[in-house]
């Protein structure tokens, strides 16, 4: 074999075992006891855990939007997710109106071609329910796109209709696709915004009072009722409220085929951010917002019983410098978004396992093995097993650092858990069995990174809450 990893404490979704780990021809070969007496390349793990290499399915690198353009693109991007133990990204492809979703496929592989570290691929965001896209939505899944994200906020700009969403879900059942929904009321927060900014509340924490949270829950109910009247899976992407969380739990307990996320921002931040002086609560503006304090532990407990399947990032960073400052006098003018793509790992594992609030397994599970079966790339990726893609991250548990925008590898001028002291660290991190990461070192090349075509969506509901 090329290479071994020995001493190392495999964490799979189901279990940890102690096991040496074989690789050749960027494939794991062998899981056994022993492969110390083994010929080729030793990487000793004694001590630490190997885990499969993270997948993140919501990122947004160079994403124009609010009149700028998110400055990760898919080579700092990928860089920062590789050197958070990510190895797999899905990002969003985007239909601009009028047009096809061919030509959005097209500029964001065009982005991606030749930049990217790590593997990738795309869900096909739909902006124009126009005649074109029924066929696009066929040509997206022959050549791999097999989820298309629809809007249910940002009005003007991504905000669908509900008729718009429902013919979705209607030709993406037919297709064996996933339709990923962003749930807030867009009409109702833009009518709130409005309103504020004519009373003269224009600082960052009119963001969150723009966009309450009850206009996520109503607009994840709306998404669930329509997908049940289309018979069709929903995934409720960033989920950061306790009551759309009720409803998603209830409408998985009535075996309908929905899925959601969170991001670690909502498991960390709160509404009280938005109050840091100096304009710097603008740093914090995602959509949906940060919500009060007691939905966090709330989210914690659902991640552990299975109710949440996913943590991506949601990455999309805009600098506070520069662009999120354009919104200094009017907060409806920040850009959205937040960076998050390296720091994923970090705080699961600290603020998650350390603490109790997950298990290690589960940690694998929600960081890249669930991801994997959902969007169609198991048994290629998202676990440890003979034959899988060697996608691996060499894990210390023991040694500590401290989250700091300098040391990170995003490109953007902050970081939202600046100073935050974490335990848990990465040795290394293999991308189809070559190393890429070294001690926070990238040491990869620019446009390793391999197109995924995705398989189709294959629902089941199991008795551990997963649907995949």
């Amino acid at each position: 074999m090329e290479l071994k990893i020995i001493g190392g404490t495999v964490v799979t979704a189901e279990k940890s075992f102690r096991a040496d780990v074989g690789i050749e021809d960027g494939k794991i070969t062998r899981i056994a006891t022993s492969l110390a007496d083994q010929p080729g390349e030793t990487i000793d793990a004694t001590g630490q855990y190997i885990l499969p290499g993270g997948i993140d399915v919501h990122t947004h690198f160079e994403l124009p939007f609010g009149g700028t353009v998110s400055p990760d693109d898919f080579f700092t991007g990928t860089v920062a997710a590789a050197c958070g133990g990510t190895t797999t990204v899905l990002d969003f492809a985007v239909q601009s109106k009028g047009q096809g979703l061919k030509e959005g496929l097209e500029s964001w592989q065009e982005k991606a071609r030749d930049k990217a570290v790590i593997d990738y691929g795309f869900h096909m965001a739909i902006t124009d329910f126009n005649r074109q896209v029924v066929d696009d939505m066929e040509a997206m899944m022959e050549s791999g796109v097999t989820s298309f994200k629809l809007f249910m906020a940002y009005k003007n700009i991504f905000m669908v209709d509900d008729e718009t969403l429902f013919r979705s879900f209607l030709k993406a059942k037919e297709l064996g696709g996933l339709v990923m929904v962003h749930a807030e009321n867009g009409g109702l927060i833009d009518l709130l915004t409005n309103k504020l900014l004519a009373e003269g509340k224009t600082q960052p924490m009119y963001h969150a009072l723009s966009r309450p949270p009850e206009l996520e829950e109503e607009a994840t109910s709306r998404a669930i009722i329509l997908a049940r009247l289309a018979e069709a899976p929903l995934y409720v992407v960033h989920l950061s409220y306790r009551g759309a969380m009720r409803r998603v739990k209830k409408a998985r307990a009535n075996q309908q085929p929905v899925l959601a996320e969170t991001c670690p921002h909502y498991l960390m931040l709160s509404i009280e951010n938005y109050s840091e002086p100096d304009f710097a609560g603008a740093k914090y503006v995602m959509s949906p917002p940060l919500r009060g304090k007691h939905n966090q532990a709330y989210l914690w407990k659902n991640l552990a019983e299975g109710h949440l399947q996913v943590v991506s990032s949601d990455h999309c960073s805009f600098n506070l410098k520069g662009q999120k400052d354009l919104g200094r006098d009017d907060f409806s003018r920040i850009p959205n978004g937040v960076p998050g793509v390296e720091t994923r790992l970090f705080i699961l594992y600290s603020e998650g396992v350390r603490h109790k609030k997950i298990t290690l397994e589960r940690l694998v599970d929600v960081w890249a093995t669930s991801p994997a079966k959902i969007f169609g790339l198991y048994p290629q990726k998202g676990v440890i097993a003979e034959g899988s893609d060697a996608d691996l991250v060499i894990f210390n548990p023991n040694k500590k650092f401290v989250l700091q925008s300098a040391k990170l590898h995003q490109n953007v001028d902050y970081c939202p858990y600046e100073g935050l002291e974490v335990k848990g660290a990465i040795s290394r991190v293999l991308s189809r069995g070559k190393v890429i990461v070294k001690e926070n070192s990238f040491s990869g090349r620019r446009g390793a990174g391999q197109f995924l075509r995705r398989l189709k969506f294959k629902p089941r509901l199991e008795s551990t809450g997963v649907i995949a």
